[in-house]
């Protein structure tokens, strides 16, 4: 029988310790196997080609996806990593404009040391995505909503010209997850998460998570994931299956919150711009419903500079000021000296990553209790501002 995604979180094959009876997957933490000959292997031989306890997450979150096959990573950065290394020498990469800050600088100061040439390129325009692609073009990287500007990429449209090309299309679905947006369903071959963030949900373990739908690209992914060996430890798996168990949950009650703070934060006479697709004035509006089933818990709004933001840093009470998102607790970031260090001035402005812009990770906080703590801290930039 087939259940929803929500019932799934909490009923996958692995809901049961099929030896024991436990209700929790067992956390593995053997580095070698013993085998039974010297040219009949086990299913298992050392740990960093499989792990009892990772191939539990891989399975779970490739079913979460729709895929075939699954992966865990140290990071989201190790998935993002091993994704780009499908391409090689004289390879040519599209990809979004407004990624996120650490797959530009693996794009920009590390892939053309490989020989990997890169185009950016605003990818809510599919003409443009279009004109980008060259005869040696062998993937269309994609993120959407976009970090921290919250742009929709009409997912489709890219995998049709992807397929028109012979591209591979991958896309990072971190701030949706598979409860809100499953891209293989779309079309698109390789999904990635920073599973540190919402899937894994509490700030306490880094992963990352690659899904495929395809038995060549698997094959590809494992050997790649097993030769440069930046696994997930057992441990680690089991903090972030024990996360997914409350993702819907979270995700559902924390994209409720933000919708109700976008629109609150639109009144606000401190807040030139919200930035969020729930909102029907936003540009992805219509795509976002058409290929999501929510808006998510991600926001950005923009101040009038720097020092308004400072300001209204300091004042607030309720958001952790930090790096990363995603969380029960709401997190407050800064774009420009966290999330997009690695870009330049220009580059930030070009894409709209101004001084005055801050993104907030809706958590499990009472709304109104945000809204207090907020409305408190714009007075703050308004006693300033008068002095």
């Amino acid at each position: 029988m087939t259940f929803s995604k929500q019932t799934s979180l909490l009923h996958s094959k692995h809901k049961i310790d099929p030896n024991t009876g436990a209700v929790s997957v067992p956390v593995q933490h053997a580095s070698t196997f013993d085998q039974p000959d010297i040219e009949q292997f086990g299913r298992y031989d050392y740990a960093r080609s499989g792990n009892p306890t990772r191939e539990a997450l891989e399975e779970i979150i490739a079913d979460l996806e729709n895929g075939s096959h699954g992966f865990a990573f140290a990071s989201g950065m190790a998935a993002i990593s091993t994704t780009f290394m499908m391409l090689s020498s004289g390879d040519h990469l599209v990809i979004t404009d407004d990624v996120y800050g650490g797959t530009f600088r693996l794009t920009t100061k590390v892939l053309h040391r490989q020989g990997i040439e890169h185009t950016f390129v605003d990818m809510t325009d599919p003409q443009a995505v279009e004109e980008a692609v060259q005869p040696n073009t062998k993937m269309i990287f994609m993120e959407t909503p976009s970090n921290p500007t919250m742009k929709i990429t009409p997912i489709k449209q890219i995998v049709d010209i992807a397929k028109k090309h012979g591209c591979l299309t991958a896309l990072d679905n971190t701030f949706m997850t598979p409860v809100l947006q499953r891209p293989i369903d779309l079309g698109v071959d390789i999904v990635v998460h920073s599973a540190t963030k919402f899937i894994g949900g509490h700030s306490d373990v880094v992963a990352g998570l690659a899904v495929v739908n395809d038995e060549t690209l698997a094959g590809e992914m494992k050997f790649l994931q097993n030769s440069f060996g930046a696994i997930l430890g057992p441990q680690d798996c089991w903090l972030i299956m024990r996360g997914l168990k409350t993702l819907h949950t979270r995700m559902e009650a924390s994209s409720l919150s933000a919708a109700k703070l976008a629109e609150w934060l639109l009144e606000q006479p401190e807040v030139e711009h919200v930035y969020y697709p729930g909102l029907p004035e936003h540009p992805g509006y219509k795509i976002n419903q058409e290929q999501s089933e929510g808006a998510g818990a991600v926001l950005s709004f923009r101040l009038h500079d720097k020092e308004a933001v400072r300001t209204f840093v300091q004042a607030v009470e309720i958001p952790v000021f930090a790096v990363s998102l995603g969380a029960v607790e709401s997190i407050l970031s800064y774009p420009p000296t966290m999330s997009h260090a690695a870009m330049s001035d220009e580059e930030r402005d070009a894409r709209g990553i101004t001084d005055g812009i801050l993104r907030l990770s809706v958590g499990l906080e009472k709304t109104e209790d945000i809204m207090k703590d907020f409305a408190s801290a714009f007075k703050q930039i308004g006693v300033k501002e008068e002095k």
